[in-house]
């Protein structure tokens, strides 16, 4: 069982300088690697909603804050 090698021979190579280079303008034009969608709905919560947010864990970390302030000084045994 023999089969042909599915390798083209080096100089039957169109477009293929002696080196193996690539002379330019034989080369295809890049494509785009964004074909399809991103990952971001568009009806997503508005800035109000974040801004919610950012105020309540906020409130969190100075609450937080407050009680390791007072342990220290010592108002809380």
């Amino acid at each position: 069982m023999s089969s042909q090698n599915p390798d083209p021979e080096k100089d039957k190579v169109t477009g293929l300088e002696p080196g193996g280079g690539v002379p330019p303008g034989e080369t295809p034009p890049a494509e785009a690697s964004t074909g399809g969608p991103q990952g971001h709905e568009e009806g997503a919560p508005g800035k109000a909603a974040s801004r919610i947010w950012l105020v309540l864990i906020g409130i969190f970390v100075l609450l937080g804050l407050l009680y390791f302030v007072g342990y220290i000084v010592g108002l809380f045994s």
